[in-house]
């Protein structure tokens, strides 16, 4: 007999290469997956209710000295459990008080675990001004660097005409319209859209409207749906609407970004105008917690570290952080020199539960996907 620890990227199919009853394959799918999850500001009568529960069913709640003798009012606790733990602790904590029955709600939202195909979003912006000139194209050399993005392996053109670097002005959006009314209309008439998804960067209702006339069908927009108007044209033609969190706008977003909890707060924004969004009738919504929009160092790491908890808001998560200047902050550097850094975000952040990767550098980006893809499809089995 011999044995190895092995990593298991993918339970279910594990079991079943095994050969597992069919009838057990769930149940042991629910035990293998773990969650830690971190529990602010629970009363500590909750918290004792939740540690004897958890134990009892075989999790477990770490909380601070002093919580057995009600030492402090309110603690915060970190909850260890499989999934099938959160489906019976659920249950359990319905039943009881100090907060616990909210608390058993928002658990079950953590059990949902689906999954999607990675995606690349290639980026390519009409305007002057964007922060790395090498995604800057007008409309003359436009479709011949499209064609080449899907060639690379973009599956999504991200096509935006206004910059929204920090420090970055707005434009008329009739300015806006013209820098992308050609492109838009060549993509059209050349039936690219046929070949890979259209996105249009953008939160003006003008732009928005023309171009989901002519093969685009996403929207994505750094205000997070914040008019109106753009909702409605999204449930109008069924796009698939992007919803970015940025404290701020552009011209004043990295001024002193200031949060209490980083992590609460863009969930908090992106829930309320995802269910916003859905009220209006849009079914397809992607999530986008806006690295280095509003954002220092340490908030964009955060946020990066705990990608995994957006999850459970039941959308596919977008990441943006091509050669973005939080890499200079950690390893000091142009931004021709980003690339390895950015390569090193976003590969993280699809482990982390990321299915959509906006990027300048498609091709470089395609190869380091399908290797990781490969590396992480090699169960024991």
């Amino acid at each position: 007999m011999q044995i190895y620890k092995i990593s298991i990227s993918d339970a279910k199919s594990l079991f079943e290469k095994l050969g597992c009853d069919k009838g057990g394959i769930s149940i042991l799918n629910n035990k293998s997956t773990l969650h830690t999850i971190y529990i602010k500001n629970l009363h500590v009568a909750a918290a004792n209710i939740l540690k004897q529960d958890a134990l009892s069913i075989g999790a477990d709640l770490a909380v601070p000295t002093g919580v057995i003798i009600a030492k402090d009012k309110y603690v915060n606790a970190i909850l260890i459990a499989s999934s099938k733990h959160l489906k019976l602790l659920s249950k359990k904590e319905l039943a009881q008080p100090f907060g616990l029955k909210n608390l058993a709600k928002q658990l079950t939202s953590y059990i949902l675990d689906k999954k999607y195909k990675t995606k690349i979003m290639g980026v390519l912006n009409a305007n002057e001004d964007s922060f790395f000139k090498n995604s800057r194209f007008n409309e003359v050399e436009a479709i011949s660097r499209i064609e080449k993005l899907i060639e690379d392996g973009a599956d999504i053109i991200d096509i935006g005409a206004v910059s929204s670097r920090p420090g970055s002005l707005p434009v008329e959006p009739e300015i806006e319209l013209s820098r992308v009314k050609n492109i838009a209309d060549a993509i059209y008439s050349t039936k690219l859209y046929e070949k890979a998804r259209f996105s249009i960067d953008s939160y003006e209702p003008l732009v928005i409207d023309y171009v989901l006339n002519k093969g685009f069908d996403i929207v994505n927009d750094i205000t997070g749906l914040q008019n109106e108007e753009v909702i409605k044209l999204c449930a109008k033609y069924n796009a698939t609407a992007v919803i970015m969190h940025m404290q701020k706008d552009p011209t004043f977003m990295q001024v002193n970004p200031v949060y209490e909890d980083v992590i609460l707060e863009v969930e908090e924004f992106l829930e309320k105008q995802m269910l916003k969004a859905k009220e209006f009738g849009v079914k397809d919504i992607v999530l986008d917690v806006g690295i280095g929009f509003g954002k220092t160092l340490e908030h964009n790491l955060k946020l990066l570290n705990h990608l995994e908890h957006f999850k459970h808001l039941g959308c596919e998560l977008l990441i943006g952080a091509s050669r973005k200047s939080m890499i200079d902050k950690i390893v000091p550097s142009t931004i021709e020199q980003r690339l390895p850094g950015t390569l090193a975000i976003h590969l993280e952040s699809i482990k982390k539960g990321a299915s959509i990767i906006r990027c300048h550098d498609v091709k470089e980006h395609y190869q380091a996907i399908k290797v990781q893809e490969a590396i992480l499809s090699q169960e024991i089995l």
